[in-house]
């Protein structure tokens, strides 16, 4: 599976979005996690659910632009997901 290094850069581009749109989501402020971090859990999330959804074969169909509603839709994904996981982690290995 080879994946253009373009795709890469435009899934950390609107991750930093996303990542800031999940934050507010899940914490209901505005501020979300804070800048930097709604911004990490963005690009990283941007990175899982760009992979996710070629690994999966989801293709909404929603644009041929370069930066597409799918990849806006992959980044909020994929930044949930590591959010969740981020959660999962400190439950389990955090603050007793």
């Amino acid at each position: 599976m080879s994946i253009p290094i373009g795709n890469i850069i435009v899934w950390l581009i609107i991750g930093a979005i996303a990542g800031t749109l999940a934050g507010r989501l899940v914490t209901f402020s505005k501020q979300g996690f804070g800048l930097w971090t709604n911004v990490g859990f963005g690009m990283l999330g941007a990175l899982v659910g760009g992979f996710l959804f070629r690994l999966l074969h989801i293709d909404l169909g929603l644009g041929e632009f370069k930066v597409t509603f799918d990849d806006l839709l992959s980044a909020f994904v994929g930044s949930l997901l590591c959010i969740l996981a981020w959660w999962l982690i400190r439950k389990r290995f955090g603050r007793k």
